[in-house]
């Protein structure tokens, strides 16, 4: 039997924003996943003493996000349990309930150049595959990372959370960069004003 194919993709999410959803749905797409599942980070390593938008909000914009795909999920595994959400405790968790699943982790093309630096990344790298996202005018150095990482295209776009947290500050639109129903959420619940 086959195992089913699924991308995890995770994130602070703090807005998701439609530059996540693309990027899942290009790796969907290029590297042939039967889904893309979501993975809000409690405290993501790499941001630990910033201040973030509390999980109950970040899981459910990242719900409201990925509601109409139907090969897009939201996996809370990272929000049940405290401390640093480092990849490879997840990956342990996921392959003990997902017997049946292949999974690989979707990372930005930039990103594809600090895997070394991952935590235990030795083992981590023994349990997943990567997808890294190429953009225009980035390149990872392909020959080095190629063992574990396939490389799909990403159209350029910048557009990130931090920009959309200091729109809504400063009292402009992000129409266009969210969902609608995530920017109706923000508003409804008064998230990132000051």
């Amino acid at each position: 039997m086959n195992k089913r194919e699924i991308g995890l993709m995770g994130g602070t999410f703090d807005p998701i924003h439609l530059g996540h959803l693309l990027a899942a749905e290009q790796a969907r797409e290029q590297a042939g996943l039967d889904e893309v599942w979501f993975l809000p980070s409690r405290v993501p390593p790499h941001k630990q003493g910033e201040e973030i938008t509390p999980a109950v909000h970040r899981l459910r914009m990242t719900e409201l996000a990925t509601a109409d795909h139907p090969a897009f999920h939201v996996c809370s595994v990272e929000l049940e349990r405290s401390g640093p959400s480092y990849t490879v405790d997840t990956l342990h968790v996921l392959l003990q309930r997902y017997p049946d699943v292949r999974f690989s982790f979707i990372i930005g093309g930039d990103m594809v150049n600090m895997l070394p630096k991952w935590h235990r990344f030795d083992e981590l790298v023994r349990m997943v595959h990567f997808i890294g996202l190429e953009r225009p005018g980035t390149a990872a150095d392909r020959q080095k990372f190629w063992p574990y990482v396939t490389f799909v295209e990403m159209p350029q776009w910048d557009v990130s959370s931090t920009l959309i947290r200091r729109k809504v500050r400063a009292g402009l639109s992000i129409r266009y960069l969210v969902p609608d129903a995530v920017e109706r959420y923000i508003k409804e619940n008064g998230l990132y004003g000051d």
